[in-house]
């Protein structure tokens, strides 16, 4: 069965087993996914995450940018949420698409809880990748109305559980417990999104975290959980082969954390090639009221998440806005780069882009849908008002399998995130901690060394006495 080799693979999978391109992709994941969690400090959703772990007991898994300490699981979301809020961290795309490094937040949160090694954190989020994106390869969720992150909830539950010591059968228990009682719906990602896009993921590490601990104290869970009669693959995904057995467990082997893909842009991974090819346009036309129409061709995955629905053509949440070509491809065209900022509410309103927006078109092109996975491909058309037509067609963005990110571009995209937080010889600092993160005892120097707020007192930090 799924869940006991899955639970058997996990609780033999050792550091020494990795090779040392996985691990140093791991250790980039790091630099690449606490970056985005910082940069990310001031936003709403992460001010409103850290008030409601202020209300509930202390615990020894640190807020990200915080001294402030709280349980394991509340860490899990808190700093997922932040992590995912900006879409800037990496991605994946199989049969699903989704975020690996959203196992990242609940590894680092559990290692420092446990005390582990900072080898064991690198393991622990090996693993994570591993079985998400092995997952991701196997069956599709979104087109049965189920949300990707059903599978984080598997591979962090599994993440979790190897940092607390639990055995094969456990880390089976466990997850028949996560996937049993927390799955997750697609209409978090269709029409109007909210705060939960960025916050469903972190949800379901902080479950997997959960089911973890029930299953160290003796809870046991539905099994089979994915073949069974009434199980996953009947209920949910559909059926599918997935061979733990066969993940890699060897040094010479080849590791899934090494095919996730990377960002240079804040914003969906499926629409990486639209903004490239669209600033490519962008140099051509030096009177925007020269456009008379815009039609992006993109797969099917890009039209139905970023395309299909009514919403996307007046996004007044940046989670709808950065999940719409007609906004994002607009937004481009009338400031010529996407930033961090594009997607801020007076930006939504910009009347500019409104009217760009109307002359949108988004359609599915078949050819283009039969390059994925191995491309993420889009085409952008522009007729102007004289009857020319400038056309654009990217096949693979900055951090994808062509052209991946080098150590001084994560290291770049880190910095400009973490400067308006702190000193640039703390962000050093940071770099430091995270780039030997393999050598460390304890992962509490890093989770102390990327504290911001001494810096930079934030105003949302209510005392102990009122928490």
């Amino acid at each position: 069965m799924i869940a006991d080799d899955l639970g058997s693979w996990a609780a033999a999978l050792c550091f020494d087993d990795l090779s040392e391109h996985a691990v140093h992709t791991v250790r980039q994941r790091l630099v690449d996914t606490l970056g985005c969690g910082l940069g990310a400090f001031h936003a709403e959703p992460s001010q409103a995450a850290r008030r409601l772990a202020r209300a509930l007991p202390l615990g020894p898994s640190t807020v990200l940018g915080t001294s402030d300490r709280t349980t394991a699981d509340v860490a899990a979301f808190v700093n997922g949420t932040m992590v995912r809020y900006l879409d800037f961290n990496d991605g994946y795309i199989g049969l699903e698409p989704g975020h690996p490094s959203d196992n990242i937040p609940a590894c680092l949160a559990v290692a420092e809880a446990e005390g582990r090694s900072g080898r064991d954190l690198v393991t622990a989020v090996a693993l994570g990748y591993e079985v998400q994106v092995q997952l991701q390869d196997a069956a599709n969720l979104y087109r049965r109305g189920w949300d990707h992150v059903n599978y984080v909830l598997v591979s962090a539950t599994l993440a979790a559980g190897k940092l607390m010591g639990l055995d094969a059968g456990q880390l089976t228990q466990a997850v028949n417990i996560a996937l049993n009682g927390h799955i997750a719906m697609r209409q978090v990602r269709a029409g109007e999104l909210t705060s939960w896009k960025g916050s469903s993921a972190p949800n379901a590490a902080r479950n997997g975290v959960f089911a973890a601990w029930l299953a160290r104290e003796g809870f046991t869970g539905p099994a089979p959980i994915f073949e069974g009669e009434m199980g996953f693959m009947r209920q949910v995904s559909g059926s599918f082969v997935l061979e733990p057995l066969m993940f890699p467990r060897a040094s010479s082997s080849a590791y899934a954390v090494s095919r996730t893909l990377t960002k240079l842009l804040p914003t969906n991974g499926e629409m990486q090639t639209a903004v490239w090819a669209t600033l490519a346009l962008r140099e051509q036309i030096p009177d925007l009221h020269e456009i008379d129409r815009i039609v992006v061709d993109t797969t099917h995955i890009g039209w139905t998440i970023l395309g299909k629905d009514q919403e996307k053509w007046r996004p007044t949440t940046r989670e709808t806005a950065d999940r719409s070509l007609p906004y994002t491809v607009a937004r481009v065209l009338v400031d010529g780069e996407l930033t961090v900022s594009s997607y801020d509410p007076d930006a939504l309103a910009d009347p500019a882009v409104a009217a760009l927006m109307a002359r949108v078109e988004v359609r599915e092109a078949p050819v283009l849908t039969a390059m994925l996975p191995a491309r993420i491909p889009n085409r952008v058309t522009i007729r102007l008002t004289s009857g020319d037509e400038l056309v654009r067609e990217v096949l693979d963005a900055p951090g994808g399998h062509e052209t991946p990110m080098t150590d001084e571009q994560f290291e770049e995209k880190f910095t400009a995130l973490v400067a308006p937080l702190t000193s640039a010889e703390r962000c050093g600092r940071m770099l430091d901690e995270i780039w030997n993160i393999d050598r460390a005892p304890t992962v509490t120097a890093l989770t102390g060394a990327l504290v911001v707020v001494d810096d930079h007192p934030i105003l949302d930090r209510p005392s102990r006495e009122t928490s």
